[in-house]
Order: structure tokens, then C-alpha cells, then sequence
């Protein structure tokens, strides 16, 4: 499994680098001013429905249902019942592109209320255009989900990244030319449409014959599918909700949505890197092993341990190190200093829920692998609700602020209810491993308060080059002082390396006692 993840975690990465560039570069375009705002907040819907559907979201219904497809009735069946899913899934995100296209103006109305100005009219120009990846991410969702019941999960973890290198391209261009805010950013919406269709040609022609025929049904298996998969899918995209909830509240003070765009951001490489790598390749690990109660709870305590010991520390650096890594990766053209403060009070903030979003993704996995989606998805509109309500009371008296501690406590709210029930069900079992986290938890703290007093000490130069190499010392000694730390606190010695391995050996040979899987040459569905 550590290998599949760390292949999932690899190109998340590189897809969430791609991703910086690409945003330090709209930012240096836009600033965050008034079409800064407009151009983020049409965005705004278009990763909610990428993360909606893909990043392990349809993943979590797909997988288990083409596993049990294909030992129930054969890979022909699977494959077959694949197919229908591609085409029925794509006609359906087709018609919903070209209705929100229609409703627009009322779309932009309700995530961003406070657009009483020409931010309004923008941003509605910009979902339009923006929205036609809308029709194209949905078959790209399925073949990503069809690769990862192979067990396939490299070309599906760096197809994102043809996203973000298309728009890259395009706003180099951009800064180039200097066209006016206004046009750029309808420009760059026109390629987001571009970037998607891109998408899905390379992944269509990587996954030919994982789907096929292909067909249109809206027939009772077809139907339950799609019952079952869109409280997964709503339950997946908990962080981005969350953020699009802080979106809503923040649309009535100037500059204030993209300030919580360029936080979240630097928010999503952790996030993306653990959480989302955990959650794509837990759901496949424990449907595999759904038949070995004991391979399943070790499956789930091993990524549930991981998952913590890799995010707090990230959470910890990002807190400390929020400001100084704001002003390097933004502070660009029309990015200004007091974009900058704002932007890392508000990274500093949302930093505190990131263990809990992962938190979030790892134990919803193990619900989405024994079909139970019901479960996430009320933890997730739970977390919503709570956000709307904490944010719209904070952002008065604290400002931005205000909106991303309440966005963290929901978050935790989240994960803290998740936890409960894992427990409760059976799901999660730590037993050993709560004295490792234990021990996680002092490590980071300890990396987090060294790296407050090297702040203290050494102070973030003004010029660029030393601030980027200021951050970059300051990470790599956080990094490895955590590594020291765990060794010190006994949560990383021989012994736990060696019980790891043998989990890792007892998972495949569990694994391999599965009737649901087939040898490479058996056919995979």
C-alpha cells in the first residue's frame, strides 16, 4: 500500500507545484483586487466539481462497485458495466454544464452574495466560460476511478497535471502581452474549458479498453450506481465545500475571496499529498481486503497512522512559516504587502483543520469500502452548516480570520464525529498505535516550536532570493529535525519499522487470497 501511495502522493505533488506556479502566476496577473475576486470565484465552481468527481471521489462508489462486478459476473461484465457508467456519467455532466451555463447569474448569486459591483457581471462571464470543463471532467473522473481498480494509479495521479501546465502556458502569454485584468481573465476562463478537454483525450487514449462498449443506460443497476455514488462524491469534496462555504461569506469585503483562494491553495499540497493519496488508495487497499477482517483493520490502522504522522508536521511548519512562504510564492506584480498579511493570517488559520481534513479522507475511506457512503456525507454537511454559521459570525468582529478558524473547527467537528463512529463500527481499531500517535503529536510540536524560535532569531529577509532561501532552510531543518524527533520519542524505531513491513506482508497476502482479484494476465477490471 505505501507504495501505492506514495506513487498517488507523487503526482499530487507535482500536480499541487504545477499548481503553485500556475497561481503565483495568476496572482502576478490579477492581484487581488476586483477581477481577481471574480476570476477566483467562477474558479471556485470549477474545482468543486473537479474535486466533486475526481481526487478519489467518484473513486470511493466506482471501485467497489466494478470489484464486485467482476467477481460476481466476470471481467467481461465489469468491463461492460464500465462503460455504461463512462457514457451515462458523461451525458449527465454534459446537460449539467449547459443548465449552470443557463443559470449562471443565480449560481454566481449564491456563492458570492456580496458581488454588488461589476465583480458580479465578470464572474458570470467567467463561470460561462469556465464551465464546459464541467462536461468534460466527469468521463475524466471515471477513467481515473477505472485506472485505480486496476491498481493503475500513476497515470491517474499525474493527468492533473496537464491541467495546470496548459493554463501555465497560457498565462505567460498573458503576462507578456497585458491585454487589461478584465480580458486575461476571461481568456484564462476559455482555457480552463481547453485544459479539461486535454484531460480527457490523453486519459481516453491511455485507458482504451477499460470501458466498453460504451453506452448510455438509466437502468436500475445503473441507477442504484448513481445513488450510491453521489453521497460519496459530495462527502469527497469536503475541503473544497468548505472553502467555497468561506467563498460565500467572504464575497463582501474587497480582495477578501481571493486572499482564502491563495491560502487554500498552499492549504491543498499537504492535503493533496497525504489525504487525498490516502483516500484513493486506502478505498482500493480495503475493498481488496474486505473479506479479511484482520487485513482490513490493519490496513485501515496503518493509513490512519500514516496520515497523522505526515500532517501534523505539515500543519505545524505551515502555521510558523505561513507569512514568510506567502510573500515568496506571491508577493509578484500586483500582489501587495498587505495581501500578504492577509493571506498568511488566513493560511496560519486554516493550517490548524488540516489534520483534521486528512483525518477526514482516511476514515471515510474505510465507510466508502464497505458501500457506505450515507455516513461521510453527513459528517460533511454537518462541517458545512457549521462553517456557514461560524463564519458569518466571525468575519464581522476578525475579518478573514474570522472565516478560516471557523472553516478549521469545522473540520475537526468533522473528523472528531468520523472518529467516533469508525470506532464504533469496527472500522478503526488503533490499539498499539495510539501511543505512536501520542508520540507523533510531541514530535511535531516540537519541530513546530523550533522552528517559531529559528523565526525569532532569524528573521525573513526583504529581498526574494533570500527570503526563498531563508523558507527553504527553515523547511528542510523543520524536516529533519521531525525525522530526529520521532526517532527520539520512539515512534519511528527498528521495531516499528519491522512490524510495518510484516503488515505490509500480511495486507498482500490477505490481499492475495481475495477472490475479487486476478493475476495482471487474468485481466484486472
Amino acid at each position: 500500500m505505501i507504495r501505492h501511495v506514495l506513487t498517488v502522493s507523487t503526482g499530487t505533488a507535482l500536480s499541487r507545484l504545477t499548481g503553485f506556479v500556475r497561481d503565483a502566476l495568476t496572482a502576478a496577473l490579477l492581484g487581488a483586487g476586483p477581477v481577481a475576486d471574480a476570476f477566483l470565484a467562477a474558479f471556485q465552481l470549477v474545482n468543486v466539481a473537479r474535486r466533486l468527481l475526481t481526487e478519489g471521489a467518484l473513486n470511493a462508489a466506482l471501485v467497489p462497485a466494478v470489484l464486485h462486478k467482476r467477481e460476481r459476473e466476470g471481467l467481461a461484465a465489469a468491463t461492460a458495466f464500465a462503460g455504461r457508467v463512462l457514457g451515462t456519467v458523461g451525458v449527465l455532466t454534459f446537460a449539467l454544464a449547459a443548465l449552470l451555463a443557463l443559470a449562471a447569474p443565480a449560481l454566481v448569486a449564491l456563492i458570492a452574495p456580496g458581488f454588488a459591483d461589476e465583480r458580479f457581471a465578470l464572474a458570470v462571464n467567467a463561470a460561462r466560460l469556465m464551465l464546459p470543463y464541467l462536461a468534460f471532467v466527469g468521463p475524466v473522473a471515471v477513467l481515473m476511478g477505472l485506472l485505480n481498480a486496476r491498481r493503475e494509479f500513476a497515470f491517474a495521479a499525474f493527468a492533473p497535471v496537464l491541467f495546470n501546465l496548459a493554463l501555465i502556458a497560457v498565462l505567460i502569454v498573458l503576462l507578456l502581452r497585458r491585454d487589461g485584468a478584465e480580458t486575461d481573465a476571461l481568456v484564462l476562463s476559455v482555457m480552463v474549458g481547453l485544459a479539461g478537454c486535454l484531460q480527457l483525450v490523453v486519459l481516453g487514449a491511455h485507458g482504451r479498453g477499460v470501458a466498453t462498449p460504451l453506452r448510455v443506460s438509466f437502468d436500475k443497476e445503473m441507477r442504484g450506481f448513481l445513488a450510491t455514488a453521489w453521497p460519496g462524491a459530495i462527502a469527497s469534496a469536503m475541503p473544497q465545500l468548505l472553502i467555497l462555504t468561506g467563498v460565500v461569506v467572504a464575497s463582501a469585503s474587497p480582495a477578501a475571496v481571493a486572499w482564502i483562494y491563495f491560502a487554500n491553495r498552499l492549504i491543498e499540497l499537504p492535503l493533496g499529498l497525504v489525504g487525498v493519496a490516502m483516500g484513493t488508495v486506502l478505498v482500493s487497499e480495503l475493498s481488496h481486503a474486505r473479506y479479511d477482517a484482520a487485513a482490513f483493520a490493519q490496513a485501515q490502522r496503518q493509513g490512519f497512522v500514516l496520515a497523522v504522522g505526515l500532517s501534523l508536521p505539515a500543519a505545524a511548519g505551515l502555521v510558523v512559516l505561513a507569512e514568510p512562504i506567502v510573500r515568496v510564492l506571491f508577493h509578484h506584480g500586483a500582489f501587495g504587502a498587505g495581501d500578504v498579511h492577509a493571506t498568511g493570517q488566513a493560511l496560519a488559520l486554516l493550517a490548524l483543520g488540516l489534520p483534521a481534513q486528512v483525518a477526514v479522507k482516511t476514515l471515510s475511506a474505510a465507510f466508502f469500502a464497505r458501500g457506505d457512503t450515507g455516513t461521510p456525507l453527513i459528517a460533511t454537511l454537518a462541517a458545512v452548516m457549521v462553517a456557514l454559521i461560524g463564519a458569518a459570525a466571525a468575519v464581522a468582529p476578525f475579518g478573514v480570520a474570522g472565516i478560516a478558524l471557523a472553516l478549521a473547527v469545522s473540520a475537526w467537528g468533522a473528523a472528531v464525529w468520523l472518529g467516533v463512529h469508525a470506532v464504533r463500527d469496527g472500522h478503526l481499531v488503533l490499539g498499539a498505535a495510539a501511543g505512536v500517535l501520542a508520540r507523533i503529536a510531541l514530535a511535531a510540536a516540537g519541530m513546530g516550536g523550533a522552528l517559531a524560535a529559528a523565526l525569532a532569531l532569524w528573521p525573513t529577509p526583504a529581498h526574494t532570493a533570500g527570503a526563498a532561501l531563508h523558507v527553504a532552510v527553515l523547511i528542510a531543518g523543520g524536516i529533519a529535525l521531525y525525522g530526529a524527533l520521532l526517532v527520539v520519542f520512539g515512534a519511528a524505531d527498528r521495531s516499528t519499522a519491522t512490524a510495518l513491513r510484516d503488515a505490509i506482508a500480511r495486507g498482500k497476502d490477505g490481499a492475495s487470497n481475495d477472490p475479487s482479484r486476478t493475476s495482471r494476465h487474468g485481466g484486472e477490471a
